[in-house]
């Protein structure tokens, strides 16, 4: 038998027992962009299945931000008032201590939005409350515990993708087939699409801490000798992140936990008292950067968006931002062609274009800032200054507003068209 028959008897083999399902929409990835979209697409009345590898949405140290422009998605989904009964806490400032002074880099209050905030929520809760409200359409599943792992292709066309779950093999046909499974995403890797790796040079250490009622309060950032923490507040305890330098969490596990902890409280000196809750690295949650996107989104069949699309940086937190914009996007552009049975290139296509500056512009300016204040930061003991670019921001109104405006809406919002 040779070696191309014995490929072929293995393939079908491996898939003789599969369950097999039909939809309009194959959606791979329960995250912010896939459940969003789902959600838009079922809405619109497209038979929509969405694929998530894991058992539930509980995973910790994931993206938390809701940003305005999310809310305002909501609010023209009629979700908006049933969303803020949620728990969850209200951000309308960013500050930021460089060296030895405070700058409010980002004032979101003055955005004329009806939630001039940032609102910090568990992601799980915020993936449960779409979830919620996609079920109740009859054109939305998903499909717990199910890994998309190949993509089906026929003629040059993606038709659908292969999943695992715990019953078995799973074969989905669909006329369209969206990777949504993020920044390692297997969809976009089988779909053989070309990865630009812009790169970014930090990684970061997330962690808990607990919060004293007399801690300074809202998001704040803290530079200043070599370190770098970012401190959100989540009413009982502080969310931590500590930027490190690209691949140096091994050198720092060497020196010691007690070492770490010293590092923390010279960054941050309220938090004496509590950093030996830190008991071990195995509370420490790594998250390597990465800032990437690809060359073409799509192919005939096939869609990527969100981080399977473009890898953000955590500065800003504008990932999930940039994600549900993509969902909107997409959702307007492709909901009536899909409804018909299909789309072309060139409507996949749109979607790219539509979102292509987007996402250059924001990632542009995340690198200039690894360039010229992280990076620069990280990589001296010496006292950190203030950038030229920060120093406008209090003395200039216009400048005042954009760090707001680019974190808080983005550079090109989306509003749902479909119904």
């Amino acid at each position: 038998m040779s070696n191309e028959t014995a490929n072929v008897v293995e393939h079908l083999a491996e898939h003789s027992n599969e369950e097999r399902l039909e939809t309009t929409c194959c959606i791979a990835g329960g995250g912010p962009a896939g459940m969003m979209l789902g959600l838009l697409l079922a809405r619109a009345g497209v038979d929509v299945l969405v694929l998530e590898k894991h058992g539930d949405f509980l995973r910790d140290f994931r993206g938390d931000t809701i940003h305005p422009s999310t809310m305002e998605v909501l609010h023209e989904l009629g979700l908006l008032e049933e969303f803020l009964k949620r728990p969850h806490q209200k951000v309308q400032q960013f500050q930021v201590q460089v060296g030895g002074r405070k700058i409010t880099l980002a004032d979101f209050s003055r955005l004329p939005l009806r939630c001039p905030f940032i609102a910090f929520m568990p992601q799980w809760d915020f993936l449960n409350f779409l979830e919620e409200h996609a079920r109740r359409l009859s054109a939305f599943h998903l499909k717990m515990q199910a890994e998309v792992t190949d993509l089906i292709e026929e003629d040059g066309r993606i038709v659908g993708a292969h999943a695992r779950t715990p019953a078995g093999e799973l074969e989905i046909r669909a006329a369209l087939t969206i990777g949504a499974d993020g920044r390692h995403s297997t969809v976009r890797q089988r779909a053989g699409l070309v990865v630009e790796d812009i790169g970014a040079p930090i990684d970061v250490l997330w962690m808990r801490i607990s919060r004293g009622p007399d801690d300074p309060g809202q998001l704040q950032g803290r530079f200043d000798r070599g370190r770098a923490l970012v401190m959100v507040d989540r009413g009982e305890y502080w969310q931590c992140g500590y930027l490190i330098r690209k691949g140096g969490f091994d050198e720092i596990k060497e020196r010691g936990i007690a070492w770490f902890r010293e590092d923390l409280v010279a960054i941050a000196p309220f938090l004496r008292n509590r950093v030996a809750e830190i008991a071990g690295w195995d509370q420490i949650k790594l998250l390597s950067a990465v800032v990437d996107r690809l060359q073409d989104w799509s192919r005939p069949g096939l869609l990527c968006i969100g981080d399977a699309a473009h890898a953000m940086s955590p500065v800003g937190g504008v990932g999930i931002n940039l994600a549900i914009q993509d969902a909107v996007a997409a959702a307007n552009l492709l909901a009536a062609p899909l409804r018909e049975g299909g789309v072309a290139p060139e409507e996949l296509e749109k979607v790219q274009e539509r979102r292509e500056l987007p996402t250059r512009v924001t990632q542009g300016l995340q690198v200039f800032l690894h360039k010229h204040f992280l990076y620069p930061v990280l990589a001296t003991s010496s006292r950190a200054s203030v950038p030229w670019f920060m120093e406008l921001i209090p003395r200039l109104p216009v400048v005042r507003r954009l760090p707001a405006r680019v974190i808080g809406v983005g550079v090109r919002a989306e509003h749902v068209q479909v119904s």
